[in-house]
Parts: C-alpha cells; structure tokens; sequence
C-alpha cells in the first residue's frame, strides 16, 4: 500500500474528484483506479443504494460472475452470515473486513463457503458510503487466497474516503436532476466564474433566484448564493460533505442550496443547485400494486434498513403488537413469511426490474417513478 505523501496525493485527488459533480458512472470510473493504487483488489462490487430503505440499486461488478446475484441477495436477507449491509450501515466505522468479521476463519461465512472460496477470493473488505447520516452506496472490494488479507491501514483508507465518495454520488444524482427534470419545480443549477459572475444556467434557475430575492437573468444573485460558493473555495480537504445552506424564500417555501465544482471546469467554475427542501420522512418504494397503507409502507421501510420491532414501534409512537399486527398484514398481502423474505421480495420486485432496465435514479437515490 501506498504511504506518506504519495497517499496523501492519492487521497486529495479522490476528493477533488468527488466535488466536481461527475454523475455516478462517471465518478466510479475515476476513482477505482485512484482506489486500487492504494489498496489493490482482485475483484470489486460497487452499488447505490436508496437512503430510505438502504437498498441497492444499480450495481457494477469487476471479476464477479453476473449469476452469482441472486446468491447475494439470498444471502444478505435469507440466510444467517457475517458482515451484512443493513448491519454494517448502523455501524460507526461503516468499513469492515471479512477476516475481522471472522476472526480470521473466513470459513465461518457461508458467503465465503459458498461463492468466494470456488472462485478463489479469500477476504473481502465492505464500506458504505455514507454522509450526514445517510447511506448513498456500498463497496466491496476482494482478494483472492493467494494474497494477503487487508491491512488495518487499508481499512482505514477506505474508511477515509468513504463520505467524501457518498457526497459526490448525491451531488452527480442531483446535477443529473437539473438536466431532467421539469423546470417547474426542478432544482435550478446556476454556474459562477471564478470571479463570482454567473456563465450559465438552467431553465428552472430564474424562478429560483426571483423567489431569492435576485434576478431571474442572474444579473442581481442573492447574497446566500455568493455566501455559499465563498464557502465553498475555502472548503477544507478534510471535509467531506460539501457545504449547503437551508434559506427561507420569498414564497415562504425552505430551500436547499448545494455547490460544487463544475467537472468541465474543475477549480475555477462552481455550481450552484437550488431545490425544494425535502421532507425527512422515510419514502419506501414499494409497488402501489402490492395495496399497503401508508403506515405499512413505512413499516416495511424502517425493515429494510434493518430496525427490530421494538426500535420501529420506539420510532412510530407505536405499541410493539401494533407494529407486529402490521407486519402480519404485509405478509399476507405480499406472500411472504419473515421480514427477510419481505426485504428480498421488495428487491426483486421493485428494485432489480428498475435496475437491469437501466432506469435513471433520482435526487433522493430511488428510481425514477415512471
């Protein structure tokens, strides 16, 4: 493993990268091959994940057979095993090895067992990308058996650039909004010069600095968006969520202003989106043909991310045998049995069609409802 300041080279370059607002394809293509000079893999899987439910989304594979997906999802919500997603996403650190899961018995997980150890892959080493408390996405990268396991070093690395690769995953998600999505009430997207002069924006944009206070042509901004690209310049690399301001608009509405680097122009233009604050309720996307109420669709979204009846009932203001009668009746409308039959249900149902149909996903991390 890299070290000293050629690591420390390596990492800011992530970074930069990260904050220049490349959509996701485009940001994982430049930095895996960032990642694999300081922590060397034999084989990866790298996905998205829905925040609300903490389900991948789209997913990409490096020397991981195609069929060897339905086992991993089996195994992530059927079958008992170390290391899992939804348990590794409550976790402070958010990083950890197979080795480490096992204490150094890989044999002990039947994910190793079954997949890893025909393919000739011994540890594996799995992060979630998560900033501000939400989980953009996961990393898993592998070895095989004839090199040696991660290092507590690399562990760390990889723990490091874990947020900063979360932030630039919402920031790429929500760049990609502005470009989509109905001026009405999309996100704006203003571009500044590095002299603060605005060079470009979208169509939703005008309407967006007019509710500011500001000109819809640009020529008078609102001072919160000066505020913010200041900022911004002076963000330090340690940092990884990239500033935003929460301001009052003159329709009374809350607004969110984020910044990042244009990816064209990285260090000299900024940009600048502006969308609706969203509200903080979990969404679960759960098929409408499925019949649930809104209660149980929340339900299932609080399983999911993994939560025990008693934690969901704590969160809900609700009794636990409330919270069970729920379940029982989700069961039933979904032909289901145990909660992970229920999760991998959700996710070949509603999740993996979206996927493989290579559907957009949209600023909160689900896809795009057609």
């Amino acid at each position: 493993m890299l070290t000293g300041p050629a690591l420390g080279n390596l990492a800011a370059a992530v970074v930069e990268t990260c904050r220049s607002g490349l959509d996701p394809d485009a940001l994982r293509i430049a930095v895996l091959p960032r990642l694999r000079k300081a922590v060397p893999v034999d084989a990866l899987w790298w996905a998205a994940a829905d925040p609300a439910t903490l389900l991948f989304t789209r997913s990409y594979r490096e020397e991981l057979p195609e069929e060897s997906g339905p086992y991993f999802v089996e195994n992530e919500f059927l079958h008992d095993d170390v290391n899992k997603w939804t348990e590794l996403a409550r976790d402070p650190a958010g990083v950890r090895t197979l080795m480490q899961a096992t204490d150094d018995h890989p044999a002990r997980s039947a994910r190793y067992r079954d997949i890893f150890a025909p393919l000739g892959l011994q540890d594996e080493l799995r992060a979630v990308l998560r900033v501000r408390g939400a989980c953009w996405g996961y990393i898993c990268l592998h070895r095989e058996m004839a090199q040696e396991a991660f290092s507590r070093d690399e562990a760390l690395f990889v723990q490091r650039l874990a947020p900063h690769l979360a932030e630039g995953h919402r920031m790429g998600l929500l760049r990609q909004a502005c470009e989509r999505e109905d001026a009405a009430d999309g996100p704006g997207l203003v571009i500044l010069a590095a002299d603060g002069a605005v060079t470009g924006m979208n169509d939703a944009a005008g309407w967006w600095l007019e509710d500011l206070g500001g000109h819809a042509d640009g020529s008078d901004l609102p001072i919160e968006i000066a505020a913010l690209a200041t900022r911004f310049r002076h963000l330090a690399a340690s940092e990884p969520a990239l500033p935003r301001l929460r301001v009052r608009t003159r329709s009374g509405r809350w607004a969110v202003l984020h910044a990042s680097w244009m990816n064209s122009h990285a260090g000299q233009a900024i940009a600048v989106i502006l969308e609706e604050a969203a509200p903080g309720e979990v969404a679960p996307m759960i098929m409408a043909a499925y019949g649930l109420t809104d209660r149980e669709k929340m339900i299932c979204g609080l399983v999911c991310q993994g939560l025990s009846t008693r934690r969901i009932a704590g969160r809900l203001h609700l009794a636990s045998d409330t919270v069970q009668d729920h379940l029982k009746s989700v069961f039933d409308r979904t032909g289901v049995h145990s909660r992970g039959e229920l999760v991998a249900a959700i996710l070949q149902r509603d999740y993996l069609p979206h996927a493989m149909a290579g559907d957009p996903l949209n600023r909160q991390g689900a896809f795009t409802a057609s």
